[in-house]
């Protein structure tokens, strides 16, 4: 009966922590297979059998009949064999049966330890399993501790670990509230299954869209690319694959509902929703929203573009902490450098030489000169403080100096204005006449036009072309 007991009364542990019979066994069977190696040293000639139905554990010692014992745990004598068996010679094969009792309650005991501790991997293996299958998936677990580098998550009977980098800039935790996460990773560790749960993760943000809009979920609309500063802002680009559908439209839905779920979510972190373009200079130019640039320079081999702005809409274009141009550079895949327009149009200026204006003296010039200011924007830049104080200065006047070298600048500046005005006058006239040309070709062969684009598709795409040009 003491194999009975022992069994009941580790089917009461398994019970606790909803062990299934088969694994009970196998844990027993395990168990008692360590008892034998503390007691005898070696388990190569030992059976132990688990029969679960009938509440037993049989346990198998088997030995070789010898004239003389040199092994006692693997040998036994034929007078001893023989009393058990009579026919028994040496040479013979002996099978001894344990008593699982034999073992003693102290040892008895150390199993239900060693029983535990099995009970323990096992609960970790099937977590480990049950979560390295759901990387990947959003999930609803409640929030369990709040440590300074990590928030832990309780799910069943499984442990998320929410690191600080994974974790929503200024978002406020409590324990026992609900969350939202994304399953990141799962990794077996020593000290068992980590399961690494996010909210700053693309993918998070990603399947929050799949979640809240049907034409995503169903591939209709797909995501082409996310960047994102978790809290702080996201852009995200959107591409139809049914033209009658609007990407941008049905992300944030009627009256912003879609979106504002997701925003809300989220920390009431600010979305970009963007329409995906084949044109560089749209698509660089949707990205950069709420900043539109005056003019664009893209060199598409080195994905490199030079954003230019009017003066006063370049700090949004960069945006606090050049956040909103980082975004813009991550999402298209061009690097984006941001530039005024006052600074990108002196830069088309050629340099103008103190030397060349009219009004500055010769013997002025070489002063400035032997200063290393050689020309007027140069003398513009220079501290007429730091240039007072040099006494080869004080017989000239630097404010006139100054204002005839400013004046210099802005009739360059007009002249080049002049000539940009009058290039571009040239390209409209040219495109014009290009137009007519056209017009008059489609009245001798109609063209068919591409059947899986919509007129107002390409009207707006050729139109934003046009205003970024």
């Amino acid at each position: 009966m003491i194999s009975r007991d022992i069994i009941s009364a580790f089917s009461a542990i398994a019970k606790k922590k909803n062990i299934e019979r088969e694994k009970l066994s196998e844990i027993i069977e395990n168990v008692f297979t360590k008892l034998i190696e503390k007691k005898f040293g070696d388990t190569a000639n030992f059976d132990v059998i688990v029969n679960m139905d009938k509440g037993e554990i049989e346990i198998y010692h088997y030995k070789t009949v010898v004239e003389e014992v040199e092994d006692p745990v693997n040998e036994i004598s034929v007078e001893e064999a023989q009393e058990i068996e009579p026919d028994l010679e040496a040479g013979d094969p002996f099978v001894d049966i344990i008593d699982p009792g034999a073992f003693g309650r102290r040892n008895i005991s150390h199993a239900k330890q060693i029983l535990n501790q099995e009970i323990i991997k096992v609960e970790r293996n099937a977590i480990y399993e049950e979560y390295k299958d759901k990387v990947g998936e959003v999930i609803i677990g409640d929030i369990h501790q709040i440590r300074r580098n990590a928030v832990y998550i309780h799910l069943g009977k499984a442990e998320l670990k929410m690191p600080r980098r994974e974790q929503i800039r200024g978002e406020k935790y409590r324990r026992g509230d609900d969350i939202k996460v994304y399953i990141k990773d799962a990794v077996m560790t020593p000290k068992g299954p980590e399961i690494i749960a996010s909210r700053a993760d693309n993918e998070f943000l990603k399947i929050l869209f799949e979640n809240e809009v049907p034409e995503i979920y169903d591939q209709t609309i797909e995501i082409v690319k996310i960047a994102r500063e978790p809290g702080d802002r996201s852009k995200v680009i959107v591409r139809s694959n049914d033209k009658r559908i609007d990407a941008v439209g049905a992300c944030v839905g009627i009256k912003g509902s879609r979106i504002q779920a997701i925003v809300r979510e989220l920390n009431n972190e600010k979305i970009d929703v963007i329409n995906d373009s084949s044109h560089p200079e749209i698509l660089i130019t949707r990205a950069l929203s709420p900043a539109k640039p005056y003019m664009l320079e893209i060199d598409e081999e080195k994905k490199e573009a030079l954003a230019i702005f009017e003066d006063d809409d370049i700090s949004i274009a960069i945006g606090k902490g050049g956040q909103n141009i980082r975004l813009a550079s991550e999402v298209t895949g061009y690097e984006i450098d941001a530039q005024k327009r006052s600074e990108y149009e002196m830069t088309g200026i050629e340099k103008l030489y103190l030397e060349d204006i009219e009004g500055i003296k010769e013997h002025e010039w070489k002063i400035l000169n032997s200063m290393g200011i050689e020309t007027a924007e140069e003398l513009m830049d220079a501290s007429r403080t730091d240039l007072m104080k040099i006494d080869s200065m004080k017989d000239i006047s630097i404010e006139e100096i100054e204002e005839t070298a400013h004046k210099a600048l802005e009739e360059k500046k007009a002249e080049k204005e002049a000539e940009e005005a009058e290039e571009a006058q040239e390209a409209v006239e040219a495109e014009n006449e290009a137009e007519a040309e056209a017009v008059e070709t489609e009245e001798e062969e109609p063209v068919k036009q591409e059947e899986d684009k919509t007129d107002s598709d390409e009207e707006n795409e050729e139109k934003e072309l046009k205003e970024v040009e």
